[in-house]
């Protein structure tokens, strides 16, 4: 590792005064260690920011707002989160190990990079890591790879299970730039897709900071489930997951949510899908086609035909869950 100073700094504002290029900001420190392990990431200076940013859910008007630090143990046993959006806490406990969700923050979920084993050899092409150098996984071993929404230049997929149920929520990040001006960003839109600038993941702004996640309470987020299929029960990053909830007059769906991870660059929620369901009856039958119509828009790679399948089982598996609670 690179050697590199350590500061702490006790506000937003200092925090952002600092910042520059080769200055990297530093919450839980879960993923950016690993990369400044693997010289990924190579910062002159850490500026650590875990007293700058509020740990605390609170209710502001009609509005419940995650601050940026707040640890994933705590959204996973906050009575807020269990009373309004236990999808978050189901996400949170299906991911990582008790330490490091001890450890690790809400933004920087947000910020996680993927985990495509070529993008942490640095002997192997990776328009990730090195823009321009190729992408080794398109045509190399891609099992744990995209299979929608991906582009030539990179096929990698994107690692949070709490991302995955933040876009099923219609979460909105608030976010603090530079200059101090202040704007919301609407989660769908925060992450994205590869195209031909894979090494961007995210549409934060230059040197900006989040500061919160914002949620809005709505009567669809008490029927929920999250399904997580990986290679072994836990500590370990999904093949495929599936983040679903139905709002239910009886029998009948009045509107429905289904976002998935493992399976694109960026949180993929299932529009076409959700719409579907809209209306129909919540039925075995139903789910059935709503999976197909999920998986019908799928374009697997060399090795990974076999997310097909397991996706379509997750999306029936977490819809049937949804009926449980």
């Amino acid at each position: 590792m690179r050697p590199f100073d350590l500061k702490k700094v006790d506000s937003p504002k200092t925090a952002l005064t600092h910042k520059k290029d080769q200055v990297q900001f530093i919450a839980g420190g879960t993923n950016l260690v690993d990369l400044m392990k693997k010289n990924i990431s190579q910062p002159d200076t850490l500026l650590d920011i875990a007293t700058a940013l509020s740990s605390t859910i609170e209710k502001q008007g009609a509005h419940f707002h995650i601050g940026a630090m707040t640890r994933n143990t705590t959204i996973a046993t906050d009575w807020i989160i269990l009373e309004h959006f236990p999808l978050l806490a189901k996400a949170v406990l299906a991911g990582a190990s008790p330490q490091i969700r001890n450890m690790a923050s809400t933004a920087g979920n947000l910020l996680q990079r993927t985990r495509c084993p070529y993008f942490y050899d640095s002997t192997t092409a990776c328009n990730k890591r090195k823009p321009g150098s190729g992408c080794s996984a398109y045509d190399g071993q891609n099992r744990m790879s995209a299979v929608i929404g991906y582009s030539k230049d990179c096929v990698a997929v994107h690692p949070s299970d709490l991302c995955i149920a933040l876009v099923a929520l219609d979460a909105k990040v608030h976010v603090t730039h530079k200059d101090q001006k202040k704007s919301v960003i609407a989660f769908q839109d925060f992450h994205r897709l590869p195209g031909n600038e894979p090494h961007r993941d995210n549409t934060l702004p230059e040197h900006a900071l989040i500061t919160s996640v914002e949620l809005t309470a709505n009567a669809i987020f008490k029927h929920c489930a999250y399904v997580k299929v990986r290679d072994r029960d836990s500590y370990a990053f999904a093949l495929v997951s599936v983040a679903a909830a139905l709002q239910l007059d009886g029998d009948q769906i009045v509107e429905a949510r289904l976002a998935s991870g493992g399976v694109a660059h960026k949180p993929w929620r299932w529009l076409k899908a959700e719409q579907f369901l809209k209306g129909k009856k919540a039925t075995a039958s139903i789910f059935s086609e709503a999976a197909e119509l999920i998986v019908s828009d799928l374009k697997p790679l060399s090795h990974n035909g076999f997310k097909i399948p397991m996706l379509k089982g997750a999306v029936e598996t977490a819809l049937s869950q949804c009926l449980t609670v």
